[in-house]
């Protein structure tokens, strides 16, 4: 018979490269952006493993496939690589993902071990249990074929035999090669029999194959008159025997005496240059058959998450009912759904987690979604709604219209929770769940504040004790102690003697006088702005003195506690946009000046390191959930008024790069549009550089028959029958209110939606009427919403408005550049935001804008300090006053955040107690643990 006709493994692989080829493209071109992944884990530095890895980077790239080398050291141990394969598991851009045998550790590690923790998804290699298992029992379109293998049966293809019917024999039981090719030959329905080195009878069963495949690993073991004639062969054998005509003194041949078995075989695999060309394209194919998968089982930049199905009831129960009435995701199953990997998530229980900073870093350069801030007209004091609907509306876009989106919410503090207001974790069937953890301690984010703030406090009073009561030698000895014989500069002392103009490093070169300027910073109590603070309304801190112990050496000043929301460094966690951002602004914030008049910062007090330690978990944004299940990032929380009263950057930069350029991030901005989102605007965004697409602007009819004329709203009393009872006249009369609040918004160059808040009590002609009021006032659209009681369904008309809106030409702008003088900026806000004819600063107001000017804290933006209940500085004046001059009665500076803040009359830093607290009605069930109450 004629000789064997050769199987090229070269030349078939070349065919299969291009047709992977073609697929890749045809998948780019269908979903821009998208390329199959391939990541290739390999421990240690073999010279023959990185071979291997350099000819699948190269077919990789050649096909279109984007390949990942991951390379650990030969010191990495097993829980090193089990954790490097959990990261690429999560990893949604790598569909093809396998582990480079030997693992070159010189760590005990079990191979079976680390092959079974690739996600069988994943695993283009075949090798995991799961793999061999669903091949076992003939899952063949629902696993990974091992390589070889499958290229064997790519080969057989290329002869044009039917496999079925024939007798198969394969010689070698390895889990990479004869095992999974019995398997596969059994379910493409030959007869398949197994030998190996062992079997006594291999000749004659070898005699008796239609196809012979060998993977025995013995050199030319196969002899040609044992073949059967017109057998197609298969050898995947790679031996070295001596040679002495090879300049290497070795051949490379398989397991098969190739020369003899040409002559009896149809068709036969040579060595080298059959089976092996052959292994490389199918673990390319088998990546390429991964990335279709994913594309039939998701959309690239589409969530898959699953959503939690509302049951509503009527009367609505009570906040706390409904949030314990829902059963949270694991949170750990939320991160997953938004694309986040297992490194990048810290658990904190089962239903918050923290999120590393790294997920930015590995996001930043994914297109941003939209950004959507919610606000509101002025509000009564008991508020109008704008967390709820926050809620209402991502649960609409995510449970209901299936988009990519994520809240970002302020953290509230305990002191309102257990004060008057309560909780703020939305309400009704629009919470953040569960509120019992939202509302308190979360993941002690404030708890750190506090710590980091009162840190600085005591380091002021005991610097102003210290400089008082020691020389500038015994002050310095201290300072720079003598350890072991040496005496060094810290770095944070380096900076200030910098700061001083003193460039030396060597402790012993300092003269007397620049001693005494190290060591002194002079500060003059009567200029201290740093207080204390608590996160506990508790009125009678409000003014305190400090220092009447006998140890403090008649050494006393008239100090007082701030609530801890209204720190600076809670500022700072809001608008810094990394952990060294953070750390600058910690060493830039002002607490006192000198007696000369100069600023004194936290870092001149040396404890900018301290404070970057105590906050370097709070500055990690909090992942919580929706009663729908939508993701949530909880952040930060500083005070709406001498702060600017939103969340932090962070949890937005990373909110948008997750959602997608199709998705949407929601935020809120604290009290109504003329605070929240005018310091949105002016402060957070240009520090950020983010720009918002759309404002949900939140109106009640309650509200605006308050401003109507209609008689105060005071909490914890039942309201006046005005509000129960319809009244078209003062709703009508009230929405002067609500088109100042749109022309605010619309004087930024972004889209406003009004969100109609609809009340038990209003009636249709009444929500009506403000929809009409909204859209005459140039609102791009006014929709009424019911999603306190029914959840995301509730806030669909709302939802189809905002991403009507968010196509809608953006052009935003600042109010003013922040290079104008310190005045001229106050009084653009006051007179185009507030409405005022005027402003009129009070000698204490002049005297700081003169001290800041010459600081160098002129250019900073500003944060007025405001009464939220009216336009003006009068909580009393309602609707759209206009004529008024704005009184300025002090400012500050938060040079650490960035910006000063006017006093605008008179407020409180700690609020007090009611005379019947929030905290009457919460306690704890001894038995199952349940907080009852909150609400």
């Amino acid at each position: 018979m004629a000789p064997a006709e050769i199987l090229s493994g070269k030349i078939v692989s070349g065919q299969v490269r291009d047709r992977l080829k073609q697929q890749v493209l045809e998948m780019t071109e269908k979903f821009p952006g998208f390329r199959p992944g391939l990541a290739i884990l390999q421990v240690g530095n073999r010279d023959d493993s990185n071979l291997y890895i350099n000819m699948k980077l190269k077919a990789a790239a050649e096909i279109g496939i984007s390949a990942n080398h991951i390379k650990l050291p030969n010191t990495a141990t097993e829980a090193d690589v089990l954790k490097c394969i959990a990261s690429l598991n999560a990893d949604p851009a790598v569909h093809g993902f396998i582990v480079q045998l030997p693992l070159d550790s010189n760590k005990p590690i079990n191979t079976e071990k680390i092959t079974n923790a690739v996600a069988p998804e994943k695993d283009v290699d075949g090798l995991s249990s799961i793999n061999a298992g669903k091949l076992s029992r003939g899952d063949l379109g629902d696993c990974f074929i091992p390589c070889t293998p499958k290229g064997c049966m790519e080969l057989i293809r290329q002869t044009g035999v039917q496999v079925a019917g024939k007798r198969a024999v394969v010689i070698g039981r390895s889990k990479i090669v004869g095992a999974p090719m019995h398997d596969l030959l059994l379910w493409n329905n030959a007869t398949v029999t197994t030998c190996h080195s062992k079997t006594s009878t291999l000749a004659e069963e070898v005699g008796k194959a239609d196809i012979l495949v060998v993977a025995a690993g013995r050199a030319e073991m196969v002899k040609g008159e044992w073949i059967k004639p017109g057998a197609i062969v298969i050898d995947c054998g790679i031996n070295h025997v001596p040679d002495s005509t090879k300049a290497s003194g070795k051949r490379v041949v398989g397991d098969v005496a190739y020369n003899s078995a040409k002559e009896k075989a149809s068709f036969i695999t040579p060595v080298p240059g059959g089976v092996g060309p052959m292994t490389v394209a199918m673990l390319m194919q088998s990546t390429v058959e991964s990335a279709q998968r994913f594309l039939e089982k998701f959309q690239p930049g589409k969530w898959t998450i699953q959503y939690n199905q509302l049951t509503l009831k009527m009367p609505v129960p009570s906040d706390i009912e409904i949030s314990q009435s829902c059963m949270p995701k694991p949170i750990e199953q939320v991160a997953k759904e938004v694309g986040l990997f297992p490194d990048e998530v810290e658990l904190y229980g089962q239903t918050k987690a923290k999120v590393q900073l790294s997920a930015l870093k590995r996001l930043q350069n994914q297109p941003d979604g939209k950004y959507v801030v919610v606000t509101g007209i002025t509000p009564t004091p008991l508020g109008e709604g704008k967390s709820t609907t926050t809620v209402g509306l991502v649960q609409a876009l995510g449970a209901h219209l299936h988009q990519n989106v994520f809240a970002c919410v302020r953290q509230p503090s305990q002191g309102p929770t257990f004060g008057i207001k309560g909780g703020a974790a939305g309400g009704g069937y629009c919470q953040v769940v569960p509120m019992e953890e939202f509302n308190l301690h979360l993941t002690g984010d404030i708890h750190a504040i506090t710590a980091a703030n009162n840190l600085v406090a005591a380091a002021i009073d005991a610097r102003i004790f210290h400089e008082l009561t020691q020389s500038d030698q015994a002050l310095y000895n201290r300072l720079v102690p003598s350890v072991n014989g040496v005496r060094k500069f810290s770095d944070i002392q380096i900076r200030r003697l910098q700061k001083l103009g003193i460039n030396k490093t060597d402790p012993m070169a300092l003269t007397k006088e620049e001693v005494n300027a190290f060591v002194r910073l002079d500060i003059d109590p009567g200029t201290i702005t740093w207080q204390r603070v608590l996160d506990t309304n508790d009125r009678f801190l409000r003014k305190i003195t400090i220092g009447q112990s006998v140890t403090e050496k008649g050494f006393s000043r008239t100090a007082q506690f701030d609530i801890t929301v209204s720190s600076e460094i809670m500022a700072v966690l809001a608008l810094a946009d990394g952990l060294d951002d953070m750390k600058k602004r910690f060493g830039r914030m002002v607490v006192a000046c000198s007696k000369k008049g100069q600023p004194v910062t936290a870092d001149d007090l040396g404890v900018t390191g301290a404070l970057a330690v105590l906050m370097k978990d709070a500055i990690k944004p909090n992942l919580m959930q929706t009663l729908e299940g939508t993701p949530v990032f909880v952040h930060a929380g500083p005070f709406a008024n001498i702060a600017h009263g939103n969340s932090s950057v962070l949890a937005d930069k990373i909110a948008l790069k997750l959602v997608g350029k199709d998705g949407f991030v929601v935020t809120e901005a604290g009290f109504g549009a003329d605070i929240g989102m005018e310091k949105f605007f002016n402060i957070k965004c240009r520090y950020s550089g983010l720009r918002p697409h759309v404002v949900v602007l939140v109106a009640t009819v309650r509200a605006l028959k308050m401003h109507g004329g209609g008689p105060a709203v005071t909490a914890g009393v039942p309201l006046p029958k005005e509000y129960t009872e319809e009244n078209l006249q003062l709703v009508a009369k009230g929405c002067s209110n609500l088109n100042k609040q749109i022309q605010n918004a619309r004087m930024f160059g972004v889209p406003v939606v009004v969100a109609v808040n609809a009340f038990k009590t209003d009636t249709k002609a009444e929500l009506a009427l403000v929809v009409q009021h909204a859209k005459e006032a140039g609102a791009f659209d006014a929709v009424e919403c019911t999603h306190w009681a029914e959840g995301g369904k509730g806030a669909l008309a709302l939802a189809r408005a905002v991403q009507r809106a968010s196509q809608a030409p953006s052009n935003f702008r600042f109010l003013y550049n922040v290079e104008l003088p310190v005045v001229d900026k106050i009084r653009l806000i006051a007179q185009q935001v507030y409405g005022a004819r005027d402003i009129e600063l009070l000698p204490e107001a002049q005297e700081k804008v003169a001290l800041y000017t010459k600081q160098g804290f002129g250019n900073l933006p500003i944060c007025m300090a405001k009464t939220h209940l009216s336009l003006s500085h009068d909580p009393e004046q309602k609707g759209a006053p206009t004529g008024f001059v704005l009184p300025i009665r002090d400012i500050r500076a938060s040079v650490g955040a960035g910006f000063l803040y006017p006093l605008v009359g008179t407020m409180s830093t700690m609020p007090g107690l009611p005379t019947r607290p929030c905290f009457y009605d919460i306690d704890l069930d001894p038995v199952s643990g349940d907080v009852n109450g909150l609400f």
